[in-house]
């Protein structure tokens, strides 16, 4: 997985660099743990179909591990895709900028994105403690305990809080 986009050879002080790279490191990693995840989800999906329609059987767990499987590969790749620049963004009136007003801009927008992942990051652990400690469960026919279903949406919104950070200090968008 290659970047989209290039980062500038500026060299950033050892510890933000050391950072910044441990970052980007992570944030490869998770996006190999998002591709299996995504595959793990089609791979169940074509074994459900396979046991409903042609073995004629019911089917208990499948479509619930899909949804997990799945929704954990969005937002485990997440870091990844705003390390490479893939995210949609709407850029007219930063674009239209140039110097100093168009950095400031985007700090704020990247100060705001960081924001809004940290308080993303900080509910989904209460979520996840909650679960855990609560004993919860999804309430469906397979029923297993919720925790780890909620769990990627945790370490998802924290790595991309903290890649944030590094997209931050790295100075660039």
């Amino acid at each position: 997985m290659e970047h989209s986009r290039t980062h500038s050879a500026a060299t950033p002080g050892a510890f933000v660099g050391g950072y910044i790279r441990l970052m980007d490191r992570l944030s490869r990693f998770t996006a190999y743990l998002a591709a299996a995840l995504f595959i793990a989800g089609v791979v169940v999906v074509c074994q459900m179909v396979f046991v409903r329609y042609i073995l004629g059987e019911s089917t208990s767990w499948q479509t619930e591990f899909t949804v997990f499987s799945v929704t954990a590969a969005m937002l485990m790749g997440s870091p990844y895709v705003l390390m490479t620049g893939g995210h949609v963004s709407v850029s007219v009136l930063p674009d239209s900028l140039s110097g100093l007003p168009q950095k400031i801009m985007r700090l704020i927008a990247s100060l705001a994105g960081l924001a809004f992942c940290a308080a993303l990051a900080y509910a989904s652990w209460v979520y996840v403690y909650e679960a855990w400690h609560g004993g919860w469960t999804t309430g469906t026919v397979w029923n297993p305990p919720l925790w780890p279903a909620v769990l990627p949406m945790t370490v998802g919104a924290t790595l991309l809080t903290l890649q944030y950070i590094a997209e931050i200090l790295r100075g660039e968008e």
